[in-house]
């Protein structure tokens, strides 16, 4: 009998239906046909806790994987990994994803955490099994894109691995994860199609925002899968589930024009609308033929980080690139013309010298945002309170711990109520954002998401967005923001979704 298998797991995330868990595909993946594994997927799980525990008590299963991202998977990451610990003291933990990357001290601190997957784990994961199961523990120093304790209690980060040729790394175990959840319950119903594909077609991305929780673990690096590499994935599950719609969930899908052009010909003819993320100034370079091909083949939507009209904040945030406020007033009525709804996200309430500069630059967006739905009213528009990330060594970093902010130090603290809605942008601990500053934004939020629901909430439509309409018309024509009841009760009936915090609504 085995006694040195695997499970993956995918904590929860959110309510509702669910896409594919590409994160525990690529672990798969990749000790796939190496070594015996087991998916488990919190969200399709009607008790995962005691899934993973039967799974234990066989005797067979020496390591615990856990892709952990902020948020609402801390929930079930942290108290399960601690209840391994202490029920299987012997079972080997592995952490990989963005929380346990930039947080690895509180993690490794912790106790029931042994491995730290800092990036891609595709050759990471397959050699540190390889090395324990050979008890040669002085190989692991020499494995990249691990963090991991050494025998003194010193936390050891080891070498950056370059990012990986994509199309050279092993296809997703499709038919294995079919063995233990049915994959076409994956495929959701958007507002992009019946039948919604989740995909990740590249790693990492080129810019060094000092907001990202992206830019320490990749260094403005990028590499992504060849055109013809996505279509083959696309063509199977057009195939084989006769999907109509894809989300592109890569940090930066149109970082290369070429890739995106080529891909856009490839599925020209299969009907199949497509969103995916990038950054203004890069597809501004693209031209309007590019654009209208990209929509004439499916690309629906575009979801775009202006974080700012104000170019001084910009620069704050450590933008990069060549993006302006009047860039993104521009970009929206290209957008328009193409007939592609640009999904834009704003970033309120960065840090300044004084709380009057703060409120004051809360209230310039509102109006740029304002201004940019005069523009091109189709533009949706999603609004973040800002949450300081970890960059160390950043100039905004700097600020942001000299106004008194400070981040959790241990596993207890990050999934204390507080910090669970600090991680989803809803209530920030930041010391210069004022409660009546947090009550602006969400009441402007409220009013404007009443004014112009979101088309991803394909519920919201007919009578509701008219009734919806009038209720929020005059508060938002005259900028009477406060105390909007009215809207949210709507929105309580309808159960409204904001892609922000839930992604689109799905079924």
């Amino acid at each position: 009998m085995s006694a040195n298998k695997t499970i993956i797991f995918n904590p929860k995330s959110a309510n509702g239906k669910h896409r594919i868990p590409n994160s525990i595909l690529q672990v798969g993946a990749s000790i796939h046909g190496k070594y015996e594994y087991v998916f488990v997927d919190g969200n399709l799980e009607k008790d995962p806790w005691e899934t993973i525990e039967n799974y234990l008590k066989t005797g067979e299963f020496k390591y615990f994987g856990s892709t952990v991202m902020p948020g609402p998977q801390l929930r079930q990451a942290i108290p399960f990994t601690k209840k391994i610990r202490e029920a299987f003291p012997d079972v080997i933990t592995v952490w990989g994803g963005y929380f346990a990357s930039n947080q690895y001290k509180a993690a490794l601190n912790s106790g029931v955490v042994d491995y730290v997957i800092n990036g891609p784990g595709d050759n990471t994961f397959p050699q540190l099994i390889a090395a324990i199961e050979a008890n040669e523990k002085e190989a692991i120093f020499l494995i990249k894109n691990l963090i991991y304790k050494n025998d003194k209690g010193e936390i050891i980060k080891t070498a950056v691995e370059a990012l990986l040729d994509q199309d050279t790394l092993p296809k997703f175990p499709y038919e294995y994860l079919d063995s233990f959840y049915p994959v076409r319950n994956y495929l959701a119903k958007t507002f992009m199609g019946n039948k919604t594909l989740s995909y990740h077609s590249s790693m990492g991305c080129p810019f060094s925002c000092s907001f990202c929780a992206v830019v320490p673990i990749y260094n403005a690096k990028w590499k992504g899968m060849s055109a013809t590499r996505i279509y083959e994935d696309v063509k199977y599950f057009k195939e084989t589930y006769n999907i109509d719609a894809v989300e592109f969930h890569d940090n930066n899908f149109f970082t290369s024009k070429k890739r995106v052009l080529e891909f856009s010909n490839l599925i020209m003819d299969d009907n199949i609308s497509y969103w995916g993320e990038g950054r203004i100034d890069t597809i501004n370079m693209y031209s309007d033929e590019d654009l209208k091909l990209m929509r004439k083949a499916g690309c629906k939507m575009i979801f775009l980080g202006a974080e700012t009209g104000n170019d001084a904040v910009l620069k704050q945030m450590n933008k990069g690139g060549t993006q302006t406020g009047k860039m993104i007033k521009d970009f929206v009525l290209r957008m328009k013309n193409a007939d592609i709804i640009p999904e834009l996200s704003f970033v309120l309430g960065m840090p300044a010298k004084t709380e009057k500069e703060v409120y004051d630059q809360i209230l310039w967006d509102i109006n740029f945002i304002k201004e940019i739905k005069t523009i091109n009213p189709d533009a949706e528009i999603i609004i973040y309170l800002f949450s300081p990330v970890p960059t160390e060594g950043s100039e905004l970093y700097q600020q942001i711990i000299d106004a008194g902010f400070s981040f959790p130090e241990t596993l207890e603290e990050w999934i204390s109520p507080s910090w669970e809605n600090f991680d989803l942008r809803k209530n920030p601990l930041t010391p210069w954002l004022k409660p009546y500053m947090i009550d602006t934004i969400k009441n402007f939020e409220t009013v404007l998401n009443g004014y112009y629901p979101t088309v991803s909430d394909f519920r919201i439509k007919g009578y509701k967005r008219h009734l919806l309409r009038a209720v929020s018309g005059i508060r938002y024509k005259t900028g009477m923001y406060h105390f909007p009841y009215e809207i949210k009760a709507l929105h309580k009936i309808w159960k409204y979704r904001q892609p922000e915090i839930e992604g689109f609504y799905s079924e």
